[in-house]
């Protein structure tokens, strides 16, 4: 009966992991430095792959997986973690993005019982990356589905903790984000300056990210997309200028520590 509670569980995590593709993994990667960035996963009909992305593999220093306790005292059984301090950042923080969404659009939250393998109309996760210097190394995914009239498309944060080892100029950051290049200028927000990928490459998930390091090391990316996915309409402009991107992106209200 335990095994197969875990491997209910385990499916439902799979479930959850099939829209970010592995555009997380690509970003985990880079934080536990194990390499460059991999292929995209499975996509759909519009280049779009919904959910968080599968958890990367352990570093190549580990030989065995030494996963952080959880509120029960026991090590998690993955990197994710589904209670406790960490998941309630990453819940927070799908709140902190719930309250920037501009004036004219909706957030359509999902069913108390959503049919499985649908895609998540609001979601969040976060993930242990690895262990830096005795300091744990986490990142927080959150995003939502944003609804105008009939036409729907996305917003997501992403935030890695201090430690992490992504690039600090404003640009390669931001390139780093899914693995996805694209073309990018720095924008300056007050006294930051900020990457922002105004035109993706071929890789057309988001349509535009800000990435921004936090003097504390934090790297924050936001991103936004016209299309959800799935064959729905989608939204006729990006909710937020280049600018507010930038601006959401530095904002002190996604530092998570």
């Amino acid at each position: 009966m335990d095994a197969a509670l875990r491997s209910g569980r385990r499916a439902r995590v799979r479930r959850r992991a099939t829209w970010a593709g592995v555009g997380l993994t690509a970003a985990l990667l880079a934080v536990v430095g194990v390499g460059a960035i991999g292929a995209v996963g499975a996509p759909g009909s519009d280049g779009f792959t919904p959910g968080v992305g599968p958890v990367p593999p352990p570093s190549v220093h580990d030989t065995k997986p030494a996963w952080p306790t959880g509120p029960d005292g026991r090590p998690q059984e993955d990197r994710t973690a589904r209670a406790g301090t960490w998941y309630d950042q990453a819940a927070r923080l799908l709140d902190d993005l719930v309250a920037v969404v501009p004036a004219g659009y909706t957030v359509p939250a999902d069913p108390a019982n959503p049919p499985a393998g649908q895609p998540l109309l609001r979601d969040h996760q976060a993930q242990f990356a690895d262990r830096v210097d005795g300091v744990e190394v986490w990142s927080y995914t959150s995003s939502l589905t944003l609804q105008q009239g009939q036409r729907m498309g996305r917003l997501l944060v992403e935030v890695h903790s201090a430690g992490n080892q992504l690039p600090t100029e404003p640009c390669p950051l931001a390139r780093q984000f899914w693995g996805m290049p694209g073309d990018c200028e720095v924008v300056t927000v007050g006294a930051a300056q900020v990457g922002v990928v105004v035109r993706p490459g071929d890789d057309d998930r988001f349509d535009q990210w800000a990435a921004y390091r936090h003097p504390d090391g934090v790297v924050v990316f936001v991103a936004q997309s016209r299309r959800l996915g799935d064959g729905q309409p989608e939204l006729a402009a990006l909710p937020f200028t280049v600018d507010r991107l930038a601006a959401l992106a530095a904002d002190d209200r996604f530092q998570v520590r």
